[in-house]
This record gives structure tokens, C-alpha cells and sequence, in this order.
């Protein structure tokens, strides 16, 4: 059986893992520490996600990101290292799309 998983951000939400299936024993969005992966490694999506909460204009979600440019690309760069990182440590029966975007 293979489990699919979505990756990407959401304002308000603490995970950018989402099941394909919204009756996944996971959760939706994903629990991370239903996952079977290192302590770790559930560490750096919920960092990240907490991180990307910073991107957002919380006086006017509609305009741009108070991000400078830096801080977006040392964001994607973190991003993608987390995504390559869940998708080794996860195996062979799971699929994780890029959805973010990014």
C-alpha cells in the first residue's frame, strides 16, 4: 500500500504534510508524530511551518510578505532540504508531492 501526503504551507496551520486521502489514520492535516519518522525529522516541518507564519502581514494577510528577499530564499532552501529529508527517512511506500509552490 502506498500513503500519499501533500507538502505545503497554510496560514494557521502548524504541519505542511496533508494526507490525499482526508480519512487518512494520520490525521489531516498530518500529525506529524503519527509518522514513521525520527523525533527530528518531525521537528524541522513544524519548525518550518512556524517559520512560514512569519511570512504573512497578520494586519493585512492580502499584502506582500514582510519577508526580504534573503529570508525567502533561506526559506525555500530549508524547505526543499526538509522535503528531500521526509521523503528518504519515509521509504519507498509513501509519496510526498511538492505542492508549495515554492
Amino acid at each position: 500500500m502506498t500513503h500519499y501526503l501533500r507538502f505545503f504551507f497554510e496560514a494557521g496551520v502548524d504541519t505542511p504534510l496533508w494526507p490525499e486521502d482526508p480519512a487518512s489514520p494520520y490525521g489531516c492535516p498530518c500529525d506529524l508524530a503519527r509518522l514513521p519518522i525520527k523525533p527530528e525529522t518531525r521537528a524541522e516541518p513544524a519548525g518550518l511551518s512556524e517559520w512560514y507564519q512569519s511570512s504573512i502581514d497578520r494586519d493585512c494577510p492580502p499584502n506582500p510578505s514582510p519577508w526580504s528577499g534573503e529570508e525567502l530564499r533561506q526559506f525555500k532552501q530549508r524547505a526543499i532540504s526538509t522535503l528531500e529529508e521526509l521523503r528518504r527517512e519515509l521509504g519507498a511506500g509513501w509519496v510526498v508531492r511538492d505542492e508549495s509552490l515554492l
